[in-house]
């Protein structure tokens, strides 16, 4: 990242200066200080980029999962409907990053897939689930984020975000 985006992006995303206050500090034109943030989050979006599994049960949902990821600039390598496939899956395509369904129906839970992913790879996990109080039993896997459903495509790419670049062993694609 450009010092000047990266002065650009800090000043209006971490210190909530307005355009206009971060453009008179770095003496540039609104404009383009505005460019300056939007080279800086492509830089940083390319660099977060990884490869995905999606664990659920609906269809629907990991159609629509696997279409926001992708906009995203992240690669989805499978997606897996019951726990015994998603963790066959991990296995075979190494994702730097799980999405889960706690609920996977007749196909079991995803606590429990997700808690045998991370016996064999240390990645972060974000639950997408309509049952969120399932994980509040202090005794969810780690590292793990949590989405309720229904969601908003800004927070899945926030979470997502935050968890591959907070995450210290997160392999990039």
């Amino acid at each position: 990242i450009s010092a000047s985006g990266r002065a650009a992006l800090l000043l209006t995303s971490v210190e909530a200066f307005s355009p206009e206050e971060a453009g008179y500090i770095l003496d540039v034109s609104t404009q383009e200080l505005e460019r300056s943030i939007l080279e800086a989050q492509e830089v940083i979006d390319r660099l977060l980029a990884s490869r995905v599994l999606i664990i659920e049960d609906e269809p629907i949902i990991a159609m629509d999962l696997e279409n926001l990821l992708t906009e995203l600039g992240h690669e989805v390598v499978a997606t897996a409907t019951t726990r015994d496939e998603a963790v066959a899956k991990a296995r075979s395509e190494r994702p730097g990053l799980v999405l889960a369904d706690i609920n996977l129906g007749e196909g079991g839970s995803g606590i429990d897939a997700v808690s045998e992913i991370l016996e064999s790879f240390d990645i972060p996990v974000i639950f997408v689930t309509a049952y969120p109080e399932r994980l509040l039993t202090g005794e969810r896997p780690e590292p793990t984020y949590m989405i309720a459903k229904p969601f908003l495509p800004e927070t899945i790419q926030a979470t997502v975000s935050q968890a591959l670049f907070f995450h210290p062993e997160t392999t990039n694609a």
